[in-house]
């Protein structure tokens, strides 16, 4: 993603919180698609955040905000979700209901992977083919679109 200029800037703020080998942002830093940061002022200002417990449903008009500042997910462990999300993100925005196709939590209502929200996020502002191109390096990616296509509607 991040390599051609039209393509949206991916973020991840990386809490190191869970199994490396399943951790599906570290599988996509490998391919250079979502850049790895410890701290959210690594990454810009203006960036769109998803965050969970949001108030603001993300929406078609968030598009020019991802292709101008980019996008963060915030990897942390569910387990651990209230404490990394203690605080409102001027920036925040949730994703709709959507099931998980990995693994870890397939068939689960809103226990998606970060790769998993990155690709909803993407396709819900607009970016159809990079949100395909971000799962196709997972072996359920197609699943995700097929269990979600009555959910994945842009505002």
């Amino acid at each position: 993603m991040n390599n051609k200029t039209n393509d949206p800037r991916l973020y991840a703020l990386h809490l190191n919180q869970d199994d490396p080998k399943k951790n599906t942002i570290i599988k996509l830093s490998k391919f250079n698609m979502v850049k790895l940061g410890k701290k959210l002022s690594n990454f810009p200002k203006n960036a769109i955040i998803l965050d969970p417990f949001s108030n603001n449903l993300i929406n078609i008009k968030d598009g020019n905000n991802i292709k101008k500042s980019g996008i963060i997910v915030i990897d942390c462990s569910w387990a651990q979700i209230d404490l990394v999300f203690n605080r409102k993100f001027k920036m925040g925005r949730k994703l709709p209901h959507l099931l998980a196709a990995n693994s870890v939590n397939y068939g689960k209502w809103d226990k998606l992977s970060s790769a998993e929200a990155l690709a909803a996020a993407l396709f819900l502002t607009g970016f159809e083919d990079e949100a395909i191109k971000l799962l196709s390096k997972f072996s359920w990616g197609k699943s995700f679109w097929e269990i979600n296509k009555d959910f994945l509607k842009k505002e």
